[in-house]
């Protein structure tokens, strides 16, 4: 069922109990979103994550155990649908360039209203990447440096498909290859044309090309 026909279902993952009361009760009064379960830390949120496969996690950057980017890094690198929306009081750009390089969907301030937070869940839910505006400008900033001397923003596992699609192989090539189900290659690729902005092998191939990323 598309999200459209059906409630958006997130997991919250805050340590501070009456702000994480507060955003579960914002989502369930909306009448598109319903919170599965609500975790205080990062290993917790990662284990609903797994059990539960949301549309979306809610996570505070700053949580005991994992952080919040740590728990986007492991859901990216182990192939889960869910996507993972920061929560933080910290806005630099070096945090939010670090968030959305590891796998976040999105990044937003503790200081957004609830009407703002839940639009955008829904947002992320609907596969839009999140960032209020106040933070663009300073992640335009990171990003423009990082390009200068390391190209696109690729997690390693990402940049390993990347290889592996030049070469010609299948997903049932890369899934025997790599020990993972091929519907997890196939979520590795999608997030790969997503970050490389092209829809199908030829073009992300031509694009890696252009752009060293198979050195």
């Amino acid at each position: 069922m598309s999200i459209s026909n059906r409630k958006v279902r997130v997991v919250v993952g805050d340590d501070h109990p009456i702000y994480r009361d507060g955003i579960v009760a914002a989502l369930n009064r909306s009448e598109q979103t319903e919170v599965v379960t609500a975790v205080a830390d990062g290993q917790a949120a990662l284990a609903a994550i797994v059990e539960h496969s949301p549309d979306v996690a809610l996570l505070d950057y700053k949580m005991p155990g994992l952080d919040g980017i740590a728990v986007a890094h492991a859901v990216t690198r182990d192939g889960l649908s869910t996507r993972v929306l920061l929560l933080s009081a910290t806005t630099e750009g070096s945090v939010v360039y670090k968030a959305i390089q590891d796998g976040a969907a999105g990044y937003l301030s503790k200081d957004s209203d609830r009407d703002e937070i839940v639009n955008a869940v829904v947002a992320c839910a609907r596969g839009e990447k999140v960032l209020p505006p106040e933070l663009v400008t300073s992640l335009a900033t990171q990003v423009h440096r990082h390009a200068q001397t390391h190209g696109p923003l690729l997690s390693e596992r990402e940049r390993q498909t990347l290889r592996m699609i030049a070469d010609g192989k299948t997903v049932r090539d890369m899934a025997k290859e790599l020990f993972l189900a091929e519907t997890t290659i196939k979520t590795h690729i999608r997030r790969l044309y997503e970050k490389l902005g092209v829809s199908d092998r030829g073009a992300a191939v031509a694009y890696a090309m252009r752009n060293n990323l198979l050195e």
